[in-house]
């Protein structure tokens, strides 16, 4: 499975292609189909990224779905779902419809979230990423692997 790491910002040329990072292809450089597929966030003004094995997984776990309430979340998510294939120098076209959604114009910041990443306006994701800070230091949240070396070096 593919694993998306670190936050990288690309230039949209005037055609709407940008180039998704190398690692993020390399990453995907073994599935069946060569791209991502990418479809607007549910819960912010970004896009959702990944590899056509992942989005064949969500895709299995949303068929499991059985009230008519969890089936919309399949509309919502396939439907919208499009595959942006790379051309020859690893870029993809962002369709406009896709681009409105997160405000993306001249640059898109790609970020890692292990198994998928999103697509995001810049400005609009270093906001977002003061904002779960905030949230993550008020809570105390300590990444569960590394929580026994956290709870060591506390007095």
């Amino acid at each position: 499975m593919a694993l998306f790491m670190s936050t990288y910002v690309n230039k949209v040329d005037r055609k709407g292609r940008v180039s998704v990072p190398a690692t993020f292809r390399t990453a995907l450089a073994d599935q069946s189909f060569d791209g991502i597929v990418a479809f607007p966030s549910l819960d912010c003004d970004a896009l959702e990224a990944t590899g056509i094995d992942t989005m064949e997984a969500i895709s299995a776990g949303l068929d499991e779905l059985e009230e008519p309430e969890e089936r919309g979340l399949a509309t919502l998510v396939l439907a919208r779902s499009v595959r942006l294939p790379f051309d020859p120098e690893g870029r993809i076209v962002l369709p406009e419809k896709l681009a409105a959604h997160a405000h993306i114009t001249e640059n898109a910041a790609f970020v890692g979230l292990g198994a998928t990443f999103q697509i995001w306006e810049p400005d609009l994701y270093d906001a977002h990423e003061a904002a779960l800070l905030e949230q993550t230091r008020r809570a105390g949240a300590i990444i569960p692997s590394l929580g026994h070396l956290a709870r060591r070096r506390r007095p």
